[in-house]
This record gives structure tokens, sequence and C-alpha cells, in this order.
């Protein structure tokens, strides 16, 4: 069975994937969808490095924002997708990018555990503004507190550099600046542009359903062991 795993951002839950992975699943696709909040870089991406090897045939690995960094890490998907997602190289990390904007940065609030939030109402603007405010509310009501470090670390593995890979720079972003994302995603094989805000597959998971179906249908599967190599 043709398999993806959806990679969610940071602030983010499982759950925010839900309508994508319902209809994916409803047609015929195996969907894992990993928790992350591990504590660092490298806890997430062993968590979804297992959910990959538990595959199998190599799958299609989907992260969002943050979880860019985290699929840069992993080994053996088939096919990577960025979606507003950071594509780090060498050294690299979603920090030293200046990957949050101005606004995303002012509407973090400290926690007394040290841990940080997002201020709910200016999630809403930053995240969802394109939204409608029921799918807007609920997404907010999902969001959860980050432990710090994260989006400082550093991959140690590089995944664009060896598998096929496609952007989506999301064109009204607020969150990541749209030409951070295209800066990043000349690093990819392919890249697309969809003129939505940060997070499509709340406002508009059709657009991520059926970009991930094309994939799937185009994607010639491969052994493990079976390296990929494109030069950039």
């Amino acid at each position: 069975m043709a398999a993806v795993v959806l990679v969610h951002g940071l602030y983010h839950r499982p759950e925010h994937f839900a309508v994508v992975a319902e209809r994916l699943r409803a047609a015929g696709t195996h969907v894992v969808v990993p928790g992350l909040h591990r504590g660092s870089l490298p806890d997430d991406t062993a968590v979804v490095q297992a959910a990959i090897d538990s595959l199998h045939e190599p799958p299609i690995v989907l992260g969002h924002s943050y979880g860019g960094s985290v699929i840069t890490g992993v080994r053996g998907a088939g096919h990577l997708v960025y979606l507003a997602a950071f594509v780090l190289d060498a050294g690299e990390s979603a920090a030293s990018l200046g990957g949050a904007s101005p606004q995303l940065l002012d509407a973090i609030s400290p926690e007394p555990d040290g841990s940080t939030s997002l201020h709910p109402d200016r999630a809403v603007d930053l995240l969802y503004g394109d939204c409608p405010e029921p799918l807007a509310a609920r997404a907010v009501g999902l969001l959860r507190a980050q432990a710090p470090g994260c989006g400082r670390g550093v991959p140690e593995h590089h995944s664009w550099k060896h598998d096929p890979s496609t952007y989506v720079v999301c064109g009204q972003d607020r969150a990541i600046a749209p030409d951070l994302q295209r800066k990043m995603a000349s690093r990819c094989t392919n890249v697309r542009e969809w003129q939505t805000g940060h997070s499509p597959f709340i406002g508009q998971p059709d657009l991520i359903v059926e970009l991930l179906q094309d994939l799937l249908a185009t994607n010639t599967p491969r052994s493990r062991d079976e390296g990929v190599t494109t030069t950039r």
C-alpha cells in the first residue's frame, strides 16, 4: 500500500492534519502522522525516522514549517515535500536563517516552565488568516506549548541532496516570509507556489491531498538501499 508520512510544525499537533489524513486514507493510502514535541530536533527526527522505518516501502514524507527541519534529517523517503518549510544545509538551523517573521516572534509568549506558546488572537491572523473562522478557531484550540531550542537544531543529514523533493511556497504566508521560502525552494527538485497562508491543511486541504495523490501516482517505489542522487 502506498504510504504518506505527515510531519507537523512547532506548536502544532498531528490532529491539525486530520482532514488531509482522513481523505488520503479514504482513497486507500496508508497515512502516518507522528507526534513531535520531544524536546529537540534530533529527538523529533528520530520519531519520524521510526515511522519511515516501520513502512514496507519508502513513503512520501511531507514536512510543514519546522517539520521541514525534521524531514531534512531522515533517511529512506521516497519523495520529500516541504510545505512552507525549512530546507536546511550544513550548519544551518531554522533560527539561523531568520525563519520566523517579526510578527510571529511578537506572538510568542514565554511560559513559567521555560517553554513557549503562541498568543491565540495573534495565531489566528498569522497561521490561519485565510481559513474560515470555525476552522481557524478549532486549529488555534489545538495549539500546544513548545519546548525551547528546537528551532536552533541543526540536522546531521540532508535528505534533499539525495532524494527527490517538491517545495510548496505559500505566497500569502505571514509566519515565514515567502521570499525566504523561495530561496529554500531553489534547493529542491520541483517548486510549486500556492496563494495561501501558512496552513493550507486547515483552509484548503484538497490542495495538499491532490498534490500528494499526484506524487503517489508518479512515485516509483524503490528499495531502502537504493539511493537517488540529484545534482543541484
